[in-house]
């Protein structure tokens, strides 16, 4: 990681990411100016890495429930100090966002866990239509 990766606050994860069971520590390294683009890190491996970006300015209606277990998960009872992140895609002809599973972020414990959301008809690979 670079010096600059090393000094970002590290997220720790609650549960791991299903697929990467030995990964726990990630960080958010800004991919663009405007902050819609962001590359969830492992601190480990810096290599291992998700294309990921806060859902509202893509799909303002966006508001997955967030179910008690991953409250006590993070630690936190604040749904306003959480922050939403879903993972993306960047395809030739298209980009497709996760809104099934996203990453949910405590902001004050710096706590995070992917989520999938259990009886939700959200799309595991939803078209993005606005440019980052």
């Amino acid at each position: 990681m670079t010096d600059t990766e090393l000094n970002m606050p590290i997220i720790d994860m609650a549960v791991p990411m299903p697929g990467f069971p030995a990964h726990r520590q990630f960080v958010l390294v800004r991919l663009n100016d405007n902050g819609l683009l962001y590359a969830f890190t492992s601190v480990d491996d810096p290599n291992l890495r998700f294309l990921v970006a806060p859902p509202e300015p893509f799909f303002p209606d966006y508001a997955p429930e967030i179910e008690n277990d991953v409250f006590a998960a993070l630690n936190t009872k604040d749904p306003d100090r959480l922050l939403v992140m879903v993972v993306i895609t960047a395809g030739v002809n298209e980009t497709t966002a996760n809104l099934l599973a996203p990453i949910i972020v405590d902001r004050d414990s710096r706590r995070a866990m992917q989520v999938v959301l259990t009886g939700s008809d959200m799309p595991v690979r939803a078209v993005m239509r606005r440019a980052f």
